[in-house]
């Protein structure tokens, strides 16, 4: 392992690899100072190349390619760190080991910030779909939340009766979960054509049950292309969960943004399954935000739900009291940190913007575009 990475780095650590990573890192930079152009040329210009040469090398391999890199990434960094405490422990540490050490972190940092950017990560810096569909979103009144809350209710209520028993338990098979949302995008595609998804490349993630002890119901590999889920969540949970992904595959990087444009790819779904799922997401949010504001007027809603819903409710409780941990926070703090560097400075908080963006599309649509 030692000679395979010595070898490795000896490559690519080149003068001109240097030179070639500074200058591509300060070009990103420049570069997301400027939506429009992001918008245009990136977005709209190499970016879908991108990710179709993505999704076409690695969508037929039934396993995540991404997670397998992220296991070797992980073997390397606990073969490292391992080297150098041994070295520590014997008294062997050299000033030449630690300046060829710290020259190769930052050179790994580099290579990480400029593919990550080149490969996708330039869609933070977007305008995006505000701007595509003419939406003014700014701050909301309680009055405003208040429409948007029940307009989510009747919507939740209505597809607790409506889905069966037999459709939930047909979405949790994976095939078919991945399927109904590639689907579903299709069909918003008609009417967005911004929407369009295709090849697909959505895969069950091989660390589902270590993401339920670190908080996470899925992600998005840039370097791959693949959307993976944690399949081990409620699976009244998944389908939104997967949209939100693919959301995140046709180039909506911001989190408030992937749960916007799930919720109008699951709105195009005929599942209700997919609809039973994204609504029990969206009026999460919302109640959530009312709750903040008026903890009586959240309560109210909370005793006016289906009793399917209030189930789910206690379930997915349930689910988030079983994996709590101490490890939990530090990792969502990290990760709060890691979106307020990518264009979003509510940090984890992001993800319920998405309150923000369905009043402002209630506004412009009608309360019955809901």
């Amino acid at each position: 392992m030692q000679k395979f990475l010595s070898r490795l780095f000896h490559h690519l650590m080149k003068s001109w690899s240097w030179v070639l990573l500074i200058v591509s890192a300060i070009l990103i930079k420049w570069s997301s100072y400027y939506p429009d152009w992001v918008e245009n040329n990136f977005t709209y210009g190499i970016y879908p190349l991108i990710s179709k040469v993505q999704r076409f090398l690695f969508g037929w391999i039934p396993f995540s390619v991404g997670d397998l890199f992220y296991i070797f990434l992980s073997l390397v960094i606990l073969f490292r760190a391992f080297r150098f405490f041994k070295l520590l422990f014997k008294k062997q540490l050299t000033r030449k080991y630690f300046a060829s050490g710290l020259q190769q972190a930052i050179f790994f940092f580099l290579f990480v910030y400029v593919f990550f950017n080149a490969l996708w990560g330039l869609n933070y810096n977007r305008t995006g779909i505000a701007r595509q569909l003419g939406l003014q979103v700014k701050k909301y009144s309680l009055a405003d939340l208040d429409t948007l809350t029940a307009a989510l209710q009747v919507k939740l209520n209505q597809y607790a009766l409506a889905v069966t028993e037999a459709q939930r338990d047909s979405l949790d098979k994976k095939s078919r979960l991945f399927s109904e949302a590639t689907k579903a995008y299709r069909h918003a595609a008609h009417e967005y054509s911004f929407l369009n998804y295709n090849p697909g490349s959505v895969k069950p993630s091989m660390f589902s049950y270590l993401g339920n002890y670190l908080g996470f119901q899925g992600y998005y590999n840039p370097f791959s292309g693949e959307a993976q889920v944690n399949t081990t969540v409620p699976r009244f949970l998944e389908p939104y969960v997967t949209a939100h992904e693919i959301g995140h595959q046709v180039g909506y990087a911001r989190e408030n943004e992937a749960n916007f444009v799930a919720f109008l790819a699951c709105r195009s779904s005929v599942s209700a399954g997919l609809k039973y799922s994204m609504y029990f997401d969206l009026y999460s949010y919302a109640v959530r935000e009312i709750g903040r504001r008026d903890t009586t007027m959240a309560r109210n809603y909370q005793q006016r739900l289906h009793p399917q819903v209030i189930k789910d409710l206690k379930e997915l409780r349930d689910f988030f009291r079983q994996y709590k941990n101490p490890v939990e926070p530090v990792i969502m703090w990290g990760y709060g940190h890691f979106l307020k560097a990518n264009n979003q400075p509510a940090g984890k908080e992001t993800y319920n913007e998405v309150v923000a963006w369905l009043v402002a599309y209630y506004k412009k649509f009608g309360i019955e575009a809901i």
